[in-house]
């Protein structure tokens, strides 16, 4: 194995005894503009990439398709030593032609890198009980540039060398803080800068994509052309954008669902007022009846067994290891004892603020032009369909095509409704993790979404 030893080597463990040592380098790939034929910032780009590429990873399947991938670090913030981590993974068949999306997961403090990537979309999953990649044949770099980011500072491998207590996290922050990484990350790879440009992820992500996508359609109108990004489109799945009606989505779900007695349903709906931001001690009281549901159901994905989360536990049996392998490891200040979801707690605390909704936003968006696409596994009681359905009730759009089923295959996928400014799918049978648990639909509908085309409304 090819080893640059400029760059650092990743030990991640994600499943029991699944350890993935992560060594920057790569496999060749399409053909590149030959040097000579770049100006010189443009060069030093392509030479600040090579630091980034990945030749291979341990425990990769010999038979891996041909593309070039790329890992590293993008300072956001030299005063308060703020650096985010991205693994970025070219098309397996013509990168230049195909768009670029980021993918952000949630949490806040869910790593994009040990979930989207090593479990979920990326072109290499995890095994569970050995220390090997397997590949996944539903992977979604076979229609797009996928770019993954640890997001905000603190969360997976990215790192900060200023306290949460001196500089508390946030959605603000993190928006900002993910915009300075896009305009550093296309400083240094310049040929995927013009690419149409989406931003894709789930749960939190229902704050994190729409609140960047906001930065980035106002700082378009100001920035120098050089710093312009060609936006073109969100997608988010199973995505917490409304605190109110999130809130009464669950309830309401876990009630039809016959997850919750009648006398906690009716408890809820007379202690609850979700739209309050400090909720009564009745209703904390039965929100700790319904968490009490996490110790025994996959509450991610209802009719999942509980031996196979919908949402992988990684911060039990599947506790993320990181360890020592060099001092340059040590000089990037990857943070130890590593987990995919681990900061998730002490984020949460920290948080400084939070919006109670993103509509507004999400409305905003809606008239500028850009395509959004929300969906919903329809088996997740954590972000249910229902929340989501009223959530976007809350918006008043028009509807434009009403409701109706998709297909894959000779099988109903689920249902859309198209309404003026955005499309709203469910995914039949998926969790809150969609990619996970219905990888094939999960792929069929991005294709669709990138493509801007309706999904299949008949058999096929």
């Amino acid at each position: 194995m090819k080893v640059q030893t400029s760059s650092p080597c990743l030990l991640l463990l994600l499943g029991s005894l699944a350890l993935v040592t992560l060594t920057v380098c790569g496999p060749a790939a399409s053909a590149r503009p030959e040097t000579g034929s770049l100006d010189a910032s443009a060069t030093a780009a392509m030479e600040l990439q090579e630091l980034d590429r990945v030749m291979s990873l341990p425990g990769q399947p010999a038979y891996s398709p041909e593309f070039r991938q790329y890992s590293g670090y993008v300072t956001t913030d030299e005063y308060l030593g703020k650096a985010l981590f991205y693994w970025f993974l070219e098309a397996t068949d013509k990168p230049d032609e195909k768009p670029l999306v980021l993918w952000l997961n949630g949490g806040p403090g869910c790593s994009s890198i040990g979930f989207g990537q090593a479990q979920e979309l990326g072109p290499f999953l995890v095994k569970k009980d050995v220390a090997e990649l397997e590949l996944n044949p539903y992977a979604w770099n076979q229609a797009a540039n996928l770019l993954f980011l640890d997001s905000p500072a603190g969360v997976g491998f990215s790192y900060t060398n200023t306290s949460f207590g001196k500089d508390p996290p946030g959605d603000n922050s993190t928006a900002h803080g993910s915009y300075t990484f896009l305009i550093r990350w296309f400083q240094r790879f310049p040929q995927h800068k013009m690419k149409e440009f989406y931003i894709a992820g789930e749960s939190y992500a229902g704050h994190y994509v729409p609140q960047l996508a906001n930065v980035i359609v106002d700082q378009n109108k100001i920035a120098p052309k050089e710093n312009y990004i060609n936006l073109k489109g969100i997608m988010i799945g199973n995505a917490y954008m409304d605190g109110d009606t999130d809130l009464l989505g669950i309830v309401d779900s876990a009630w039809h669902h016959a997850l919750i007695s009648d006398k906690l349903y009716s408890d809820f709906q007379k202690f609850c007022n979700f739209s309050l931001v400090d909720l009564s001690k009745e209703c904390n009281a039965a929100i700790d009846q319904f968490n009490a549901l996490y110790s025994i159901i996959d509450i991610y994905s209802l009719y999942t067994p509980r031996c196979e989360l919908g949402y992988p536990n990684f911060n039990s049996s599947f506790a993320a290891q990181i360890g020592r392998t060099s001092s340059r490891f040590d000089f990037l200040k990857i943070p130890m004892g590593y987990d995919p979801c681990s900061q998730t707690n002490s984020i949460n605390r920290a948080w400084n603020d939070s919006d109670m909704t993103v509509l507004p936003i999400v409305k905003k968006l809606t008239q500028s032009g850009l395509r959004i696409w929300i969906y919903s596994g329809d088996t997740d009681a954590r972000i249910p369909t229902t929340s989501t359905r009223y959530t976007l009730k809350k918006l008043g759009l028009p509807i434009k095509e009403d409701w109706s089923p998709w297909f894959h295959h000779k099988q109903v996928g689920g249902w859309s409704v198209v309404f003026d400014g955005l499309t709203f799918v469910t995914v039949r049978g998926a969790g809150h993790m969609v990619p996970s648990i219905m990888p094939e639909q999960a792929l069929e509908l991005f294709k669709y979404f990138l493509a801007n085309q309706n999904l299949p409304s008949k058999p096929f």
